[in-house]
């Protein structure tokens, strides 16, 4: 998962599309970059860290232009380092390209091969940069053209910017399957992954880039183009946006994040109406879908954990070790209000489970009389193979174990997952337009399961 900026004919844009990734932080936390076209070349600057830690005043007035992108980058093709930190930019034929990409491509290993095979020569290890080559290679017919016959090679999910000198392009995978948004901002064009940043620089939402379209803005104007003809694409928005990963002030897909959230915990609800003391979330995950339970329940809401937000989100962390430690300083329990009650504790999901495991325990320990927990999503059975950084089946605690099985693992009164009817219920008019592998292993489109996080690496 990324999160990508743009912005087109705005003075400063630098500093506009810093606060634009600032707004997107949530959806990338290992590197951040931005390229601004100066009215001559591209120039950019880009490295591991946070976005106030990559970007300096001194760094932002170098980037001087009205042209831009932007990139702030979490992996799932690529390791983290800084080669693969976006936008990536290459020099062709006296041009300038950058583009920064959000998604991941199920066939990029594949088309590098072939590249490679022809001489094609890459500077990194992720998916993105096949992205590029396929569009240099074609350039000389034309920038929609050449787009076009990229699109038509990749496949997977792929929201995308790409800035070619004084020309601002976005496109998007026919499928939907990342978000990304237009707004208007002093008389310019703004692109976001999500509206939440459109609402920081006071830009005004527009729409939608459609899935399967090119969205090319320049001197003369925004044009649009659907390059594809076939009718049988069969959208797939991630429904994890509205499950996690989008901030709750944001539209995504059209729909009010924070709203499908609470729609969630009244559908818990529907489904698994408990007595207790108290109602209360994992912090922040769980924030929405416990107000959506309380509210139906009528029962007390409470924060009986307390989140240090200095702790960064701790299942996409690469390795177990740290897992452990952030557990042990990311959530504290407030003792005196949990101990002796009867206590419904909300959350957005559960993946490997060991983490989880100790913040319930960390409840247990601070006396908690019984503990009911309850998801706002299905089990997570199967990985993501589109940008989200859902390990192996092998590694998915719901692949392997039954519901009562995971009880019993996490040592609780009561666990349950809201049924898959409970979340489409939940987006409403989107029902038909989700993608659900992660929960019933319908991908809708072919995947190769042999796929794993560095395979370009070795």
């Amino acid at each position: 998962m990324c999160g990508i900026f743009g912005i087109y004919r705005v003075s400063e844009a630098s500093k506009y599309i810093y606060f634009g990734l600032y707004s997107l932080q949530h959806r990338g936390q290992e590197g951040a970059g931005i390229a601004v076209f100066n009215g001559q070349k591209i120039k950019y600057w880009k490295n591991l860290g946070l976005v106030s830690e990559v970007f300096k005043e001194n760094i932002l007035k170098e980037l001087s232009g009205e042209i831009g992108i932007g990139h702030v980058r979490y992996s799932t093709t690529g390791l983290p380092v800084i080669q693969n930190v976006q936008p990536f930019c290459v020099n062709f034929a006296k041009k300038t390209l950058a583009l920064a990409h959000n998604g991941n491509l199920v066939n990029a290993y594949q088309i590098r091969t072939e590249l490679e095979e022809e001489g094609h020569i890459f500077q990194t290890t992720m998916d993105s940069e096949v992205i590029m080559h396929l569009i240099v290679k074609h350039l000389k017919e034309g920038l929609v053209s050449a787009i076009s016959k990229a699109m038509y090679q990749i496949r997977g999910a792929y929201s995308v910017l790409l800035l070619y000198n004084d020309t601002l392009v976005a496109f998007r995978d026919p499928w939907g399957f990342r978000p990304l948004a237009l707004g208007i901002l002093n008389g310019g064009y703004v692109i976001s992954s999500e509206t939440c940043a459109f609402d920081l620089i006071s830009a005004q939402y527009l729409r939608d880039i459609e899935p399967g379209e090119i969205l090319v803005i320049d001197q003369k104007g925004i044009h649009s183009f659907f390059p594809f003809k076939e009718t049988h694409f069969k959208l797939s928005h991630c429904i994890f946006e509205f499950i996690y990963f989008a901030r709750p002030d944001s539209l995504i897909f059209k729909k009010n994040v924070y709203l499908v959230r609470k729609n969630l915990g009244y559908n818990l609800y529907k489904e698994c109406p408990l007595e207790a003391d108290l109602v209360m979330p994992f912090p922040d995950s769980g924030n929405y879908a416990a107000i959506g339970y309380a509210q139906a329940s009528g029962l007390p809401l409470e924060f009986g954990v307390i989140r240090n937000h200095y702790i960064g989100r701790t299942f996409i962390e690469p390795s177990e070790k740290i897992r452990d430690f952030s557990v042990k300083v990311k959530l504290n329990p407030v003792k005196e209000l949990i101990k002796g009650k009867e206590v419904i504790i909300i959350d957005d999901s559960l993946v490997r489970g060991t983490t989880c495991r100790n913040r319930l325990k960390s409840i247990k320990e601070a006396g908690a009389k019984k503990i009911h927990f309850l998801l706002s999503c299905p089990p997570i059975k199967h990985p993501c193979f589109f940008g989200i950084d859902f390990p192996s089946a092998s590694e998915l605690i719901a692949s392997k174990h039954s519901v009562e099985e995971i009880r019993k693992f996490l040592d609780i009164n009561t666990l349950y997952y809201l049924s898959i009817e409970g979340l489409l219920e939940a987006v409403g008019e989107l029902k038909d337009k989700v993608c659900l592998a992660c929960f019933n292993g319908e991908y809708p489109i072919e995947v190769d399961y042999s796929f794993r996080k560095d395979i370009i690496e070795v």
